[in-house]
């Protein structure tokens, strides 16, 4: 395993928020972070500026490197919340390590090639990602209904990774649905980006793709080693909730119009699940 503190600065890059450790209870767990990267990027999409999350408040969805921490945010004429000037900084998190990784599965892609080998995880190609260090994620024993959808089994959840900026600026137009009560909401995104020149379909985007996730993965330097990385999370996706757009390396869980925070993030909960960190030296 990577160092700790180098694993914390990845999660801190990832969240917006200042990740430590602690020996007692982690104040997040590894689902609260793909909930996190998801929904900051879907309200970003949305014309949001701000997030509230459970345990943490009031969290900003632009990059601090980007702020004056010193002013006040812009006025929200919509959106989740507002915020005054103190709440614009990063909140502090406390995990515990030993409750929040699971070195026993941790994996090094970064000198592996595949070349044309191929890997399914629930009947879809799993592209492995080479050339990241992949740290574990204590994700075992955490949900209802077994760890199949961890598995390499057709029952298991194909794999998917979430990177920054992934959302409908794409270009994306959706031609399907999953469900025939879902097919003409699909085909309205669908006509309504051929009116409006708009592309994006409402929700929250994945690849399959380790390569497309890194044209948009979060990058940071570390005060471990001064080395500069990318980070990404590597995620199961819920097959029965995952929609494919037109790109097929760009993959949608459709959130509906009218859907409140609580429901929005049901929706991401039952729909992601990460299970491995990946870092790769730039």
């Amino acid at each position: 395993m990577p160092d700790t503190k180098l694993c914390l600065e990845a999660l801190s890059a990832l969240s917006g928020c200042n990740v430590e450790s602690t020996s007692g209870s982690s104040l997040l767990t590894p689902q609260d972070f793909v909930n996190i990267v998801a929904l900051k990027e879907f309200y970003k999409q949305e014309g949001f500026h701000e997030l509230e999350y459970p345990s943490l408040g009031t969290l900003s969805l632009r990059d601090v490197e980007d702020q004056d921490l010193y002013s006040s945010p812009p006025a929200l004429t919509e959106g989740p919340s507002t915020a005054g000037p103190s709440e614009s900084l990063r909140p502090n998190v406390k995990i515990n390590p030993q409750d929040f990784f699971h070195p026993q599965y941790d994996y090094d892609f970064t000198h592996i090639k595949d070349g044309d080998t191929k890997f399914l995880r629930g009947n879809e190609q799993y592209t492995r990602p080479c050339g990241w260090n992949r740290v574990a994620l204590r994700v075992m024993q955490k949900y209802d209904g077994g760890e199949q959808w961890l598995g390499t089994g057709t029952d298991a959840w194909p794999v998917s990774y979430s990177g920054q900026n992934m959302d409908g600026s794409l270009g994306i137009i959706l031609t399907r649905g999953g469900s025939p009560d879902q097919e003409p909401k699909f085909l309205d995104a669908a006509a309504a980006s051929l009116v409006t020149g708009e592309t994006k379909g409402r929700g929250v985007y994945s690849t399959p793709e380790i390569k497309t996730a890194e044209k948009y993965c979060k990058t940071f330097k570390s005060k471990v080693d001064g080395k500069t990385y990318k980070v990404v999370l590597q995620n199961r996706i819920n097959p029965e909730k995952r929609e494919k757009c037109q790109r097929e390396d760009i993959w949608l869980v459709y959130i509906p119009e009218g859907t409140n925070d609580v429901q929005t993030r049901a929706i991401v909960q039952t729909s992601i699940r990460p299970y491995g960190l990946l870092l790769k030296q730039v």
